[in-house]
């Protein structure tokens, strides 16, 4: 069979998929590629597998060589996910799945999606850019305060900062991301993330970990957390959140699929107060992902939600 692209877009039989890359999410994206790849040729597809590495003209031969009517970007972190793939994919003419090039790169750094959604009016914790040096020079923030680098996702890099504690010059001398670090307002309460498909968002997943915050290890470490959805929180912040994540899709200009990640603070009662903390332009596909997770929710199966994002494909901004 093959699958028809939405909005009376052509056919679509052969699909590339990119997975593996170049940044600290290599082994995420291989999980993902993985599965995908056995989704879509559930689905029908004509799939062909592109591992991506540090050898750009390889992938781009290997892409010529293929020529699929769309490619499916399961590549994570940067290089993947911040525009420059996209970029080379639009050169090259080929549809491909989730955001494009402003929308993807714009998400990925911290700084610039957090001047959007303040724009847009939508609730982020207090927050400032700052240098390794600054960071080992004082607290940039009010102690506890959150540290992670500015385009980097999986949580990798990140680290909270408390009272008494004496990390902070290691951890600046020790930086390995980049001249800039976001510190963020460290917000206490639960991890809520909603996934939205389209301009419509799917649920809300509170995911409860026994970690100090949702870190890498929390989300890939056989055990590391528990998704429950839907999240057991007050109607009204379940609708605040799946309004709140429609909104910066569109403030950023997502298309396809994207993820929200919100901090939710009911230490004093419900309904609470909610934090958006990131959006998510190519969230995990694992079959247990969270972004899966909801669809399956709503009663899109896997190879569905693959396919349905292939039809989505396309290119430009």
């Amino acid at each position: 069979m093959s699958a028809t692209n939405q909005a009376g877009r052509s056919q679509v039989h052969s699909v590339a998929v990119l997975y593996g890359g170049i940044s600290a999410e290599r082994e995420v994206s291989l999980w993902t590629g993985t599965q995908v790849i056995a989704a879509l040729r559930e689905a029908g597809f004509d799939v062909s597998p592109i591992e991506v590495t540090q050898d750009l003209p390889a992938t781009i031969g290997a892409l010529s060589a293929a020529r699929p009517d769309a490619v499916f970007n399961a590549l994570h972190g940067r290089f993947g996910e911040d525009g420059c793939i996209q970029g080379v994919l639009d050169w090259m003419g080929l549809p491909y799945t989730h955001s494009g090039v402003r929308a993807s790169s714009v998400a990925m750094d911290k700084a610039a999606a957090k001047a959007v959604f303040s724009a847009h009016g939508l609730p982020v914790a207090a927050h400032r850019v700052i240098s390794p040096e600054e960071l080992e020079a004082a607290d940039p923030l009010p102690l506890p305060y959150v540290v992670k680098p500015v385009d980097e996702g999986s949580s990798v890099g990140v680290t909270i900062l408390r009272e008494g504690d004496n990390r902070r010059q290691e951890i600046a001398r020790n930086w390995r991301f980049g001249q800039r670090i976001m510190a963020e307002s460290f917000i206490p309460g639960r991890e809520l993330t909603v996934a939205v498909m389209g301009d419509e968002a799917l649920a809300v997943t509170e995911i409860a970990t026994g970690n100090v915050f949702y870190d890498y290890e929390a989300k890939y470490a056989d055990g590391g957390s528990r998704h429950l959805l839907p999240a057991p929180i007050h109607p009204d912040a379940t609708a605040e959140a799946m309004r709140v994540a429609v909104a910066a899709h569109r403030a950023l200009g997502c298309r396809g699929v994207s993820r929200s990640d919100f901090r939710y603070d009911d230490t004093d009662g419900e309904p609470g107060r909610l934090y958006l903390l990131e959006v998510n332009t190519q969230p995990g596909m694992t079959r247990t992902s969270l972004l899966p997770e909801q669809a399956a929710h709503r009663g899109i199966a896997f190879p569905a939600l693959c396919a349905w994002m292939v039809g989505q494909a396309c290119h430009g901004p």
